[in-house]
């Protein structure tokens, strides 16, 4: 039963360098500005896409895409 408590400690124990791959505070934060930027152009990318599609007649425009361009749709004074 010692022995297997000794065991247990020397597991528990944290080790000096958990990952061989570790990486900078630095290094993230070049990483996560990169991955964002890449997301937001990305994003930017299929906007345009899609407003090029819509001027162009090809996607349905969804209600909110239709009362920014038309919004002489939902006017309801000539009734």
């Amino acid at each position: 039963m010692g022995e297997e408590a000794e065991k247990n400690q020397e597991l528990a124990k944290p080790t000096k360098n958990p990952s061989p791959n570790s990486i900078t505070e630095t290094q993230f934060a070049a990483w996560k500005r990169r991955k964002d930027a890449d997301a937001s152009a990305r994003k930017d990318a299929a906007a345009r896409k899609r407003e090029e599609d819509i001027a162009a007649g090809v996607v349905q425009m969804n209600g909110r895409e239709l009362f920014e361009r038309e919004p002489w749709v939902f006017d309801n004074t000539h009734y």
